[in-house]
């Protein structure tokens, strides 16, 4: 777009260094992926090692990745998202290797390196496949495809991957066998915990977040099939936590004590609302029965509305296509694929990063620069603010990990038993860091990365680390500048579409508010619509203020838009916990 209509957005000078880097909390489910890729990969490569194949650990590797993915969902649905990242991590390979069989040309491997971490990125962003998302797609093509290959060899390596693919699904669905809720238990959990932090500090942040994890919660219980009598506690303890959003707005404040919600500040059975939630979180969580909540207003909840256990009419948990000319009658991975796809920018932006960063180590006399491809494609984040935080992440953590491989060159290059066991402990260390901040996360995958080379034999280990290091500066500085060199107005086209799906939710809930015989199923859908909408608002309007060279953004309406949204949801929740609408909840 030209230049004139590009009157606001962020400024460089403002990009925050110190938060980026800051450590967290650890995710309350680190050891899931942590757990499931080392058991994963510990099976294939002893046997390799007893064979004495190290050679072929870069094949099964790329099967055994294929653990750290689906932990968020119920298994019903992660038996068939696992089988389609294998198939689809399959297909990778097979490009890859196929590519690397029939030439030795850097510059035509680079190209192809390019356009497939593109079009995993697309992919990966219009399924809402969640972390680790596109970069072990990314990581382990690239890794292939600069890889020396024969072209006889490539079945036996595939079959290799397919199988270690297919081990890594038996031990992803292994945990259905001993909790087969577990999934659904924790997302509530998250649900619960997130809305008791809301309770003892309401704000626009705290809402925006528990409303996030209760979207979440519902899929998770909607994806995990026909309602039991266990889902429908977890859909009862959903509804208590939503009782703590009923508030007059996100800039208004709210507080134990605020309005006549009932949910807010204290709980009929004794003690806050914040405490109460807790304890159900820490129950929930638990191998034991799952707590039961009170009545509302002395009426009980044994008969939920068809529409809560099942929300059929809820979009996906992730947000929806930007552009709705995007969405025709053609399967999600072409309209991924296609310009004017909502994800187009950040695929373009992948594409370009990774052809430049390629082709400029190459020129610098990086042999094989496909960690420069893998940095570029990893730092690509929503908007530029966040691909600013994982590009100091990225290379902080790559640096730091090369320091850590030179320490260990010594003790892994004592014997073959010596760098599997070391592989299987980072593998681990990877994913039991990486929740806390992406950078820690990086310190394990660098010397991960550097000891599959030494699987095919020694390295001059000075060589390996400053090809590293050249390859990270490199890949994080181009992969950066691509960004910011390709403008992404879709950010602000989402905020106005939101913008109106909200006007439209909040009229829908406001007529079902207004009909005195509305049924309290309509109700409560046209509630849960609303409380959606205003959720995807927030989540556009956070994108598009950390993206540069875009359109200003309509502060006024948005704010006013959440506002009288959040009015309309409290008096839903008063009309559907037996009292009267409050005389506001019409407001604009």
């Amino acid at each position: 777009m030209g230049s004139a209509t590009v009157t606001s957005g962020l400024r460089l000078r403002s990009l925050p260094a110190r938060e980026a880097l800051r450590l967290g909390r650890p995710s309350d489910r680190w050891f899931k992926p942590a757990l499931s890729v080392a058991a994963a990969s510990a099976l294939p490569n002893l046997v390799l090692c007893a064979l004495g194949r190290l050679d072929l650990v870069a094949y099964t590797m790329a099967g055994s990745l294929c653990a750290l993915y689906g932990h968020d969902l119920p298994y019903a649905r992660r038996a068939t998202t696992l089988a389609r990242v294998v198939v689809g991590m399959f297909a990778g390979v097979a490009v890859a290797l196929t590519v690397a069989s029939l030439t030795h040309s850097a510059v035509v491997l680079i190209a192809v390196g390019a356009v497939l971490a593109a079009v995993q990125k697309a992919v990966a962003d219009a399924s809402g496949i969640g972390p680790p998302g596109n970069v072990i797609f990314t990581f382990v093509m690239a890794g292939a495809l600069f890889a020396p290959q024969e072209i006889g060899r490539v079945p036996g390596h595939l079959a290799l991957t397919l199988a270690a693919g297919a081990f890594a699904w038996l031990v992803a669905m292994a945990p259905a066998l001993r909790r087969a809720d577990g999934p659904e238990r924790r997302a509530t959990a998250r649900a619960l915990t997130a809305a008791a932090a809301h309770a003892a500090a309401p704000g626009p942040q705290t809402r925006h977040a528990a409303t996030t994890a209760l979207r979440a919660a519902r899929h998770c219980l909607r994806l995990a099939g026909a309602p039991t009598a266990d889902r429908r506690t977890l859909h009862r303890l959903l509804r208590r936590a939503e009782a703590t959003l009923a508030g007059p707005g996100p800039d208004h404040g709210s507080g134990p004590g605020h309005g006549s919600d009932p949910g807010h500040g204290s709980d009929p059975g004794g003690g806050s609302a914040s405490e109460q939630l807790h304890a159900w979180a820490a129950a929930v969580r638990a191998h034991g029965p799952l707590p039961v909540p009170p009545t509302v207003h002395g009426r009980p909840e044994t008969d939920l509305p068809e529409a809560d256990l099942t929300d059929t009419h809820l979009p996906d948990a992730h947000p929806p296509d930007a552009a709705p000319q995007a969405r025709v009658s053609r399967p999600r991975l072409l309209r991924s694929l296609a310009p004017g796809a909502a994800h187009a920018p950040a695929a373009l932006r992948t594409l370009l990063g990774c052809a430049l960063a390629g082709y400029a180590t190459l020129l610098l006399g990086v042999d094989r620069p496909y960690w420069a491809i893998v940095t570029a494609a990893s730092i690509h984040q929503a908007n530029i603010a966040l691909t600013w935080n994982r590009t100091l992440q990225r290379t902080l953590g790559n640096l730091l990990g090369v320091a850590v491989f030179a320490a260990a060159v010594p003790l892994i290059r004592t014997g073959p038993v010596a760098l599997v066991l070391c592989l299987l402990v980072l593998n681990f260390a990877a994913e039991a860091l990486i929740s806390r901040n992406y950078w820690l996360g990086t310190v394990a995958v660098t010397p991960m990365a550097l000891l599959l080379v030494e699987f095919t034999g020694d390295h001059p280990a000075g060589r390996l680390i400053g090809d590293r290091v050249l390859d990270t500066l490199i890949g994080a500085a181009v992969g950066f500048a691509a960004a910011l060199a390709v403008t992404n107005h879709r950010t602000t086209d989402r905020v106005r579409h939101a913008l109106h799906a909200t006007g439209r939710a909040r009229a829908h809930a406001e007529r079902a508010l207004a009909d005195p015989a509305a049924e309290p199923a309509a109700v409560h859908a046209a509630s849960r619509r609303l409380a959606h909408s205003l959720a995807d608002l927030r989540d556009a309007r956070d994108t598009a203020a950390g993206e540069w060279r875009r359109r200003t953004l309509p502060e006024q309406a948005l704010r006013a838009a959440e506002e009288a949204g959040h009015r309309t949801l409290a008096g839903t929740a008063q009309r559907r916990g037996g009292l009267h609408p409050a005389p506001e909840s019409g407001a604009a």
